[in-house]
């Protein structure tokens, strides 16, 4: 079989490179569970491959010798993979990346692994395996995918394989096969060198050589819920978890499956949902009648303006496509410096997308990104009143009337963003509020406020519809306010103060006034 470098010397070298590499990203913990070999079969094993780079333009009594590079796993019958993006890195500069799939004998043969799409930023990619070993007498399978949240205390395992011998291996060698088990313990968010946000997984297994790119399954479901990425390195984010066991300070950090989920829909990938149903593409059965609204996958916040010193609020009207990206976003309330990083949140968000009597179609979706006032007390008007917008329109999203802004809790010291996901009826009323992203403390203040909004329902053809609103309410840890506001030197009063300098001034206006509010 080619290969696409021109010696075994400058293999050998740029092995040593991505080894010294792995050695600093995975950390060489020691293994979760004990090795068992490959040839324990199971569904979820089956649908596991090595992803490597063959070093040999023919087989050698051992077979071919291989780069290990890490996991990846089928997500459909086409052959179709999923893996981390990282485990391609040494490829960008040409090379073909492979696959080993078992045969019935229980021997690993090498398959070609095109590279579909990459999406860097959330260190995903797909891979297709030539010729499709689903057609081939392989012994291969499939895993289910689930976007949904497992809540922590909950059950997961991973499963992965790699060499005996890293250095030296072969394909005739049976690989090891690793199983690990462990626990949800909290989801975290970490901003990549874009600036973009990744959502991770902690979980309380360790990371060990090798797993990167592999599956992360919930034990209940059978679904994978994500796909391994490395070890958090920050524990004191840790929070109380379920189990009596000691955690380790470093537990292990998978990146969610809705960042692959979206991938495949933009190329237009089948994928399944679970183990008993046919291939999936959009969230539910080609029989199924009816409508569904759409369901968001990756919904990521925008973060709080260092330059803002007061609160604002952002409301859109968007179309999600077909493929579950988010067009056609239309600004209905706004002002700098908030629409800007709002905007830019917006591009990014991913949904599946709207079936009608299965199939997809567009739909229209309203947004509130609300960015709470970083003072105790509020100086200004926690309520925000709109008039209907969008009359003219035949299709918009459902769109608030009437806000209110959360009370920031005493007792807590958190900042950033909770997100919702509101079904909004054909009446205006919230029917639904579903939490997509939880931030501890303030989770409950902001549904207990977004529970008393009110809203003009969406509209499709000029028709009253039910509409889906997501809501984003960002917080920033308060400063102290001064209700006292007072003249110094003619130079106007202090509005914020503290530990007794004032940090931003009103002008002259009549004490008791507060900042002038901005809708």
């Amino acid at each position: 079989m080619a290969v696409e470098i021109n010696s075994l010397l400058e293999c050998r070298k740029k092995a040593a490179k991505w080894l010294a590499a792995a050695a600093c990203f995975l950390c060489f913990f020691a293994p979760a569970s004990a090795s068992v070999t490959a040839s324990e079969d199971s569904s979820a094993a089956a649908a596991i491959c090595p992803v490597v780079y063959p070093l040999d333009e023919t087989p050698s009594e051992k077979g071919y010798h291989y780069l290990f590079y890490g996991n990846a796993f089928f997500v459909n019958e086409d052959g179709y993979l999923i893996t981390a993006a990282h485990l391609l890195n040494s490829f960008r500069d040409g090379g073909q990346p492979h696959v080993l799939v078992e045969l019935p004998s229980g021997q690993r043969h090498l398959l070609k692994a095109d590279v579909v799409a990459t999406d860097w930023e959330h260190d995903v990619a797909i891979l297709r395996a030539t010729p499709n070993p689903f057609q081939g007498g392989y012994r291969v399978a499939y895993l289910p995918l689930a976007p949904d949240r497992l809540d922590p205390g909950k059950h997961v395992f991973s499963i992965s394989l790699r060499p005996s011998r890293l250095q030296e291996a072969y394909t005739f060698d049976a690989p090891l096969q690793e199983r690990s088990e462990g626990e949800v313990l909290s989801y975290q968010y970490t901003r990549t060198e874009s600036g973009r946000e990744i959502e991770l997984l902690l979980y309380s297994q360790k990371v060990i050589p090798g797993q990167s790119g592999s599956p992360v399954i919930s034990d209940e479901s059978g679904e994978t819920v994500g796909f391994i990425e490395g070890r958090w390195l920050h524990p004191t984010a840790i929070p109380f978890v379920t189990s009596a066991e000691q955690i380790d300070p470093s537990p292990g950090a998978a990146v969610r499956i809705h960042y692959a989920i979206s991938l495949l829909q933009a190329h237009s990938i089948p994928w399944h949902a679970t183990l008993d149903s046919g291939v999936h593409a959009a969230g539910s059965s080609e029989n199924a009648k009816g409508y569904s609204g759409p369901t968001p996958l990756s919904l990521v916040a925008a973060p709080f303006p260092a330059q803002a010193f007061s609160g604002g609020e952002i409301l859109l009207d968007a179309k999600v496509d077909t493929r579950g990206k988010v067009t056609d976003v239309r600004v209905v309330q706004g002002q700098p410096p908030f629409l800007e990083e709002v905007l830019g949140a917006v591009q990014t968000w991913t949904f599946l997308p709207a079936r009608q009597d299965g199939h997809d179609v567009e739909a229209r979706v309203g947004s509130v990104f609300q960015f709470a006032q970083p003072y105790l007390p509020k100086l200004t008007a926690r309520v925000h009143e709109y008039k209907e917008t969008g009359t003219d329109s035949k299709d918009r999203g459902a769109l608030p009337l009437y806000t209110l802004e959360p009370e920031y809790p005493a007792n807590s010291v958190g900042e950033g963003s909770v997100v919702l996901n509101e079904i909004v009826d054909k009446e205006g009323r919230a029917s639904s509020i579903h939490v997509v992203r939880d931030l501890a403390s303030l989770t409950s203040p902001t549904v207990g406020a977004v529970r008393q909004w009110k809203f003009a329902p969406g509209k499709h053809g000029g028709e009253a519809v039910e509409s889906g609103v997501i809501v984003v309410v960002t917080f920033r840890r308060p400063a102290v306010a001064s209700r006292t506001l007072r003249q110094e030197n003619g130079r106007g009063d202090c509005g914020v103060s503290m530990k007794g300098r004032c940090l931003f001034r009103q002008g002259l206006h009549r004490a008791g006034e507060g900042f002038n509010r901005q809708n």
